[in-house]
């Protein structure tokens, strides 16, 4: 008789399930059989690469955070993505600006030496201590940073209100800069201890020349044919007993299995959390698990943070004077768009709000007519339902207030994301919320049922991985990898034992 295979069914076919399910088929010398279901259109999750205005742009993962010793990093290069195509330029292509211009909002541009710089040094510091674990006290992160300042200012000999107005602004800039860096909505519920465990690798952090995309789709071109299948949406799982049972939305048959590597988003795991059995009460691709997840698994996807965040592109061009300044000759070239980084003040009352969510608008190269904005929490989702008229008109109200010289900038075309609302993901990615820790990133890594000590070899009904899993390198696109390497060699070492 020939030995039935253990079946493994992955879901979610961003890099975290693709890597489970290529380390299972690559190492698992055949023994596994092994499927990943998607419920989307395509493979690649929160890795979304995509061309505007002439110019490959992410729309989702972005950086490599570090090239010494990145496994993405090392997949990119292994499917040429790397390698630079002419004509064709992308995002940052150039790397992080020498240069920036930072503005007040009514368009005073601040002194770099003795104003801006000293306050961008405050920052740094006082996070590059937060993240070496030399952080004084606990609490959060805005907190830390706004008693920083306020130290700062108190070793100043002498008062000057308008100086001290300016720095709030500027160290508030900064504060933008780091929702979008951690995807926290306020960083008051940002955990400043969890700082001290989070990781990059060593080495520059880059963009990928060919695309995001080409990173997880060669991964997944390594794995059989019809290993991976498309508009599997997950809504009900019973990982009571063995088999597994996975049932999927529009009548689609329910598939057994003998392992489940879920690699869903925290967002979506959140929203189970109010799924009952029937599959009913949850939203977007909420599943409904049966038995309900257990105590500890429910409080770590609770207590965890998980936000949204969201990129505007802009192409845009210069409105050159209709004259020439001199009345002699062609009306001078237009010079590049400016790295603004912008400290707003709330004086100018034609900036919408969630305008004022952001800490820049630069192009996304030197010399680029394509710029960019980040935006984090509130303002990302809000970014999402407002109309494209009206976001070009809000961005036409920013660049007047802060690039009030000529030439004037005008929005020819927008793009943006929209990870709040995509029922696949419900937001972008996690972060330690004040009231969790770093235990809890473990415990989304635990498997079910949990081993209760007398049993050495639990089942592993249901495995975990993607970002929200991992202690160290979680909302980046290694950890998802790694994770679900990790949950992979789990299965592999379960069988070898």
């Amino acid at each position: 008789m020939v030995a039935k295979k253990p079946r493994v069914v992955v879901v979610g076919a961003g890099i975290s399930g693709i890597a489970a399910a290529r380390r299972l088929c690559s190492a698992g010398g055949g023994r596994f059989e092994v499927s990943v279901v998607e419920a989307g259109t395509r493979v690649g999750g929160r890795i979304l690469t995509s061309e505007f205005a002439g110019h490959r742009v992410e729309m989702g993962a972005t950086w490599v955070q570090g090239i010494v010793g990145s496994p993405v990093y090392a997949l990119a290069r292994d499917a040429g993505a790397l390698e630079v195509e002419a004509g064709i330029p992308y995002e940052r292509m150039d790397g992080f600006p020498d240069r920036v211009l930072t503005v007040v909002e009514g368009g005073e541009i601040v002194d770099a030496d003795t104003v801006a710089r000293p306050i961008d040094e405050l920052y740094s510091g006082m996070m590059g201590a937060a993240r070496a674990g030399d952080a004084a006290g606990g609490g959060s992160v805005e907190e830390y940073l706004r008693g920083g300042l306020r130290a700062y200012q108190s070793a100043r000999s002498g008062e000057d209100q308008e100086l001290e107005e300016v720095e709030e602004a500027l160290l508030a800039m900064h504060i933008n800069r780091e929702r979008t860096d951690t995807s926290a909505d306020d960083l008051g519920d940002l955990n400043l201890t969890a700082e001290g465990e989070y990781r990059d690798f060593p080495g520059e952090h880059v963009t990928i020349p060919g695309g995001y995309s080409r990173v997880v789709e060669q991964l997944a071109a390594a794995l059989p044919p019809g290993t991976v299948r498309l508009g599997l949406c997950l809504r009900r799982l019973e990982w009571g007993g063995t088999p597994v049972r996975l049932h999927f939305a529009d009548g689609a048959p329910p598939l057994n299995a003998d392992h489940v590597i879920l690699t869903v988003s925290l967002g979506v795991l959140k929203a189970s959390l109010s799924m009952d059995g029937s599959g009913a009460g949850g939203s977007g691709a909420a599943i409904a698990f049966e038995p309900p997840l257990p105590p500890f698994k429910r409080e770590a996807v609770a207590r965890l943070g998980f936000g949204v965040v969201n990129k505007l592109f802009m192409e845009v061009e210069a409105v050159a004077p209709s004259e020439p300044e001199d009345g002699v000759g062609a009306p001078p070239a237009p010079p590049d768009f400016p790295f603004v980084h912008m400290a707003f003040r709330g004086q100018v009352p034609k900036i919408p709000w969630w305008m004022r969510g952001t800490e820049s608008i630069c192009p996304v190269h030197a010399g680029s007519r394509v710029v960019l904005a980040w935006f984090a929490g509130r303002q990302a989702a809000h970014l999402e339902s407002v109309p494209d008229d009206d976001v070009i008109r809000g961005v036409h109200a920013t660049l007047d207030s802060f690039l009030p010289a000529t030439p004037r900038w005008t929005v020819k075309s927008i793009k943006r994301s929209g990870w709040a609302t995509d029922p696949l993901f419900l937001g972008s990615y996690s972060y330690v919320a004040v009231g969790s820790s770093g235990e809890d990133l473990d415990r989304m890594a635990e498997p079910l049922p949990r081993g209760n000590g007398a049993d050495e070899r639990p089942p592993l009904r249901v495995l975990f991985a993607g970002e929200a899993t991992h202690r160290t390198h979680y909302s980046t696109t290694h950890a998802a990898y790694l994770s679900g390497v990790r949950e992979a060699n789990r299965l592999l070492q379960h069988y070898r034992g």
